[in-house]
């Protein structure tokens, strides 16, 4: 699925998209990034609320192409940069995490585990 897609499903907003985004297949939630670095993810989007730079060194060690900042958590410019360096992708969105868990799992997006 195309990251514009995605944000027009979960009504998010694009904060940076990434120069390598692509078809995005699979979703993760949690907000514990212990749980996120038991696996190794490709085409994968992480869903969470946990609005800090640790989320987006975890998506980085974990491949994760693009993070969703679920109850409108905020971004800081901090974690914007650390985005463009490791091609990674990033939306904000007022959904909480069931809410767009559920809503990318009806159109196809797949759970991975």
């Amino acid at each position: 699925m195309e990251l514009s897609k995605v944000s027009q499903l979960i009504k998010g907003n694009i904060v940076h998209e990434s120069d390598a985004a692509p078809r995005l297949e699979f979703a993760f939630s949690s907000d514990l990034m212990s749980d996120v670095l038991r696996f190794h993810m490709e085409k994968t989007i992480l869903i969470t609320g946990l609005s800090t730079v640790q989320t987006l060194r975890t998506a980085e060690m974990s491949n994760i192409e693009c993070i969703i900042f679920a109850r409108d958590k905020k971004v800081t410019d901090d974690m914007i940069e650390l985005a463009v360096e490791n091609n990674i992708s990033l939306i904000t969105t007022p959904l909480t995490l069931f809410e767009v868990s559920g809503r990318l799992y009806s159109n196809g997006i797949k759970p991975i585990f």
